[in-house]
């Protein structure tokens, strides 16, 4: 099992508060799981009792509307921590995270992790920090939702997706999405987000291999996405 302590993910996230004993004890209770692409970590309406840390890997993280159409909220990947809300309350999550790719995670038990949340100041107000920014992006995304186009929604996502992800060798952003998730992320019909990528394209913004996306021209997706 590996030691919390000397894992360079935790330099990533809120961990990286906990004292070496804080994470000794941490590392001896924790469980470290491979999850495949496509299986789910947790469902809507699931108790999670605890947190992730993602040591390898992307998920999405959705909610499912009324109408059965997926709605990606977040892109979870290696670094970031996942159920930091289950340690603050007890409600069921009301999202569902699935593997975009395989994954490496490790699962650290809510009853394991509460006290250093009660005796750490440091890592209290950095989980508050994290928390505060996710509500943050919420709230962007509601905003983009009603006032943005589907064209300046896709502009500003390929924009994200090239600020927050490393690149392959080829220099392709790292994430495979098909394109029904660059849909579900847009909140609109695969066939909608198909045509504005070929648009995109043409324009010579991006360049699409397969599911390999390159950016091309940010200044050009930056004026999309201002609806220029």
């Amino acid at each position: 099992m590996s030691n919390c302590n000397q894992c360079i993910v935790r330099q990533f996230n809120s961990l990286k508060t906990l004292t070496k004993d804080e994470l000794v004890r941490i590392s001896s209770c924790k469980t470290t799981s491979i999850i495949k692409k496509g299986e789910v970590l947790f469902n809507e309406g699931e108790h999670i009792n605890g947190v992730f840390c993602i040591k390898d890997g992307i998920c999405k993280v959705s909610k499912m509307s009324d109408n059965g159409r997926e709605q990606i909220i977040h892109l979870i990947k290696k670094g970031d921590l996942l159920g930091e809300r289950s340690l603050i309350n007890a409600e069921v999550s009301n999202l569902k995270a699935t593997a975009v790719n395989d994954m490496e995670v490790c699962f650290i038990p809510k009853e394991e992790i509460i006290n250093d949340l009660q005796k750490n100041p440091n890592f209290t107000m950095d989980i508050l920090k994290n928390m505060a920014l996710s509500l943050k992006n919420a709230d962007n995304v509601i905003v983009d939702m009603a006032q943005k186009t589907v064209k300046q929604r896709l502009a500003l996502t390929l924009i994200y997706l090239d600020e927050k992800f490393p690149k392959k060798d080829n220099n392709a952003i790292d994430i495979n999405l098909t394109r029904e998730d660059i849909a579900n992320i847009i909140g609109t019909a695969t066939e909608s987000a198909i045509r504005l990528l070929s648009e995109f394209k043409k324009k010579k913004y991006i360049q699409l291999t397969g599911k390999d996306i390159f950016i091309l021209d940010l200044n050009g997706l930056t004026k999309e996405s201002q609806g220029f």
